[in-house]
């Protein structure tokens, strides 16, 4: 198994953590939502916003929304790790 670079595992790890801790918001339009805190490096949440795996609007909120490509993301990453999803 090859071994992944300690910059990529944050990253990946980042998303894994967001998607295992999410919670079910509503959006203003009524629509649930998927959404993490945004206790992670600022640098990470970026660039996962910029890849569209999250959307965090404005950077003074605390909290991120979780794409469809997110969630699909975290369930491979969740494969990839081992780790079993919540039931």
């Amino acid at each position: 198994m090859d071994k992944t670079n300690p910059e990529k595992a944050v990253k990946e790890l980042t998303m894994l953590l967001m998607y295992l801790t999410r919670f079910n918001g509503r959006g203003h339009l009524g629509s649930d939502l998927d959404m993490s805190w945004k206790g992670y490096d600022f640098d990470i949440i970026s660039e996962l916003d910029e890849e569209d795996y999250i959307r965090q609007g404005s950077r003074r909120s605390k909290s991120v929304v979780i794409t469809d490509e997110g969630m699909k993301l975290s369930r491979e990453l969740l494969a990839k790790y081992n780790i079993l999803d919540w039931k």
